[in-house]
């Protein structure tokens, strides 16, 4: 119960007690890790400060990665608390709707360059500041999906997105390696969250998985931050490089 006891996580992207990152900083917490959290704006820390409150987080504090110099300061603040931080949670995606609902060949281009830079660069960035702070080694984690490697109906722009992503958590797993940080995708299944009700039919695709899932089940955010805190802990020290499925074996099926 204490697999991360003396370790820091910093969770970025916390939009409400739903998200899956609401679900790893719970996971982090209850396995003994110091939390930092992170909230867009004004209009989304009411919905955080709960989560913030579960899990006794020791900074709440605002990341609009859009905003010069932002992610910098989140990543100050915990430099001056802490000294260190052993875990980076990236949960922060992005498209505008016109973009996300309308077929790849149609994608505009500043569409294509806003999602690119929220939901990938983002996480260059991120790793960029983390990298002087995890003094001894640590784990990095972004939120993947399925369709990144398979087309997905109706998830349309975010499927290159997220090879991109996945591609960019492979050569961020070699250059840092080294320094003993390890960097892995997450990959659940279909989940009713803030980001996942913007997809165009989306009950539709939350019951095909239901019923194609080999386990005939929906994950929930408990089960993806279990999963984070397994790959956090030292036990999963030589897991680099991996898009690590939580969705019931859903993506085995053909």
């Amino acid at each position: 119960m204490n697999a991360l006891a003396g370790k820091v996580a910093l969770v970025l992207g916390v939009a409400n007690a739903q998200s899956i990152a609401a679900g790893c900083a719970q996971a982090f917490a209850d396995a003994g890790a110091d939390v930092a959290l992170t909230y867009q704006g004004a209009k989304a820390r009411p919905f955080v400060e709960p989560v913030a409150a579960a899990v006794g987080a020791k900074l709440l504090l605002p990341l609009d990665v859009t905003v010069e110099g932002e992610m910098e300061a989140v990543f100050a603040a915990v430099q001056a608390r802490w000294g260190h931080v052993d875990i980076l949670v990236h949960s922060l995606a992005f498209c505008g709707a016109d973009d996300l609902h309308g077929r790849v060949t149609d994608c505009s281009a500043a569409g294509f360059a806003q999602a690119m830079d929220i939901s990938v660069h983002s996480l260059i960035r991120a790793a960029r500041l983390a990298e002087p702070l995890m003094h001894a080694g640590g784990t990095i984690l972004t939120m993947s999906y399925y369709g990144g490697e398979k087309v997905v109906d109706n998830y349309n722009i975010m499927g290159p997105v997220k090879a991109a992503l996945e591609a960019v958590v492979r050569n961020l797993a070699v250059e840092l390696g080294p320094r003993q940080i390890r960097v892995n995708a997450l990959s659940p299944g279909p989940l009713r969250t803030r980001a996942g009700s913007g997809i165009a039919h989306f009950d539709a695709l939350v019951d095909a998985a239901r019923d194609r899932a080999p386990e005939q089940a929906l994950v929930t955010v408990a089960d993806v931050g279990d999963v984070a805190a397994m790959l956090a802990s030292d036990g999963a020290r030589c897991v680099t490089g991996e898009v690590v499925h939580i969705d019931g074996g859903l993506h085995v099926r053909a």
